[in-house]
């Protein structure tokens, strides 16, 4: 049977003082229900840290996480800032992990540059640390990367938009992430080369940061409208921007006639696309990552092989308005497999 034991007092006193959300132990041993492949031991703990523990996405990245940590027979550390970007307390989580004997570490880096130094020293110490949706800066910084190929999931929805226009003079607000976040730049800079522009063009009317939150992407949306009330074509960072921008346009009467596409794919985003709110999303698979992030350090555990490299975990383009030239699926297979 599985069981939650808590970490002890010192260990979650050190996480509250920097900020991390929750630090928790599930362990799950070898005969652990059906199918438990095991890792030769019980004994054998995994680590995963997120960049928080409220974002769906990384919900569905510590299911995916659990159930494998539970067929494979091992443990399964978790931790979570209390908010994204809280570099702070994921270097309190890693440190922590690396004390308690995890194997290795599968990490979500809310600054991808300024984790590296935590994470070289818990590979100095054997730890095998994987990256996972985000790269550290740089990507050798750790053993391998299990992740969307981001700058492609923009570049789908670009293509999408550039044919959905099909020649109108485009106007485009983009909703972007924070300056510097590897993610945000890659999604972005995919969906210029997938509509046929690059930075600066004229067609870029408008530019927001969010910081992917649906409030923020209300008020960035409103602010682009004043400064220009013409934009036919949003870009999005993230289905909570997406939303936050067709609250904004539909109070201006204007949600009909302007074309928001976005990325991530969760099971809200894509009901926001079937609801037509926004029109193609490119689909990735955060449950996908954890699994086999898992299953590589369960390996690493066995046969003392190191996972390395980048993994494409994969993206579709998920709309019901399909356009030539944007190969695409639907939202019932968006649907039957978000975040999956």
């Amino acid at each position: 049977m599985s069981r939650t034991t808590r970490l002890s007092p010192s260990l979650l006193r050190a996480a509250a003082v920097s900020g991390i959300a929750a630090l928790t132990l599930t362990a799950c041993g070898p005969g652990s229900g059906s199918g438990s492949s095991g890792a030769g031991s019980g004994d054998v703990k995994v680590g995963l840290i997120t960049k928080t523990d409220t974002n769906p996405f990384f919900v569905k990245m510590k299911k995916g996480a659990e159930k494998t940590a539970k067929a494979e027979g091992v443990k399964l550390t978790t931790a979570a800032g209390k908010f994204d970007g809280d570099n702070a307390g994921q270097v309190t989580a890693i440190e922590n992990m690396v004390a308690a004997g995890v194997k290795g570490i599968l990490i979500t880096p809310s600054d991808s540059k300024a984790i590296v130094p935590a994470i070289e020293k818990a590979r100095a110490k054997g730890v095998l640390v994987i990256a996972l949706d985000t790269p550290t800066e740089p990507e050798s910084a750790v053993d391998a990367l299990f992740a969307t190929d981001n700058f492609k999931a923009g570049e789908l929805i670009g293509e999408y938009a550039k044919a959905a226009m099909k020649g109108k003079t485009a106007k485009v607000a983009t909703l972007d992430l924070a300056p510097g976040v590897s993610v945000g730049v890659k999604r972005h800079n995919g969906f210029l080369k997938g509509f046929g522009i690059k930075k600066g063009d004229s067609s870029i009317v408008c530019s927001q940061d969010t910081q992917g939150d649906q409030s923020k992407g209300q008020t960035a949306m409103e602010n682009c409208l004043q400064k220009s009330p013409g934009i036919n074509v949003v870009y999005t960072i993230n289905e909570p921007a997406a939303l936050g921008a067709y609250t904004a346009l539909k109070a201006k009467g204007r949600e009909k006639d302007v074309l928001i596409v976005s990325v991530d794919g969760g099971c809200t985003g894509t009901r926001a696309v079937k609801s037509g709110k926004i029109a193609a999303t490119s689909q990735q698979y955060p449950l996908k990552m954890a699994a086999e992030g898992v299953k590589a350090v369960v390996k690493y555990a066995k046969d003392g092989k190191k996972a390395s490299g980048y993994t494409d975990t994969g993206a579709n383009l998920i709309t019901d308005k399909a356009q030539d030239g944007a190969p695409s699926k639907d939202t019932a297979f968006g649907l039957k497999n978000c975040w999956g």
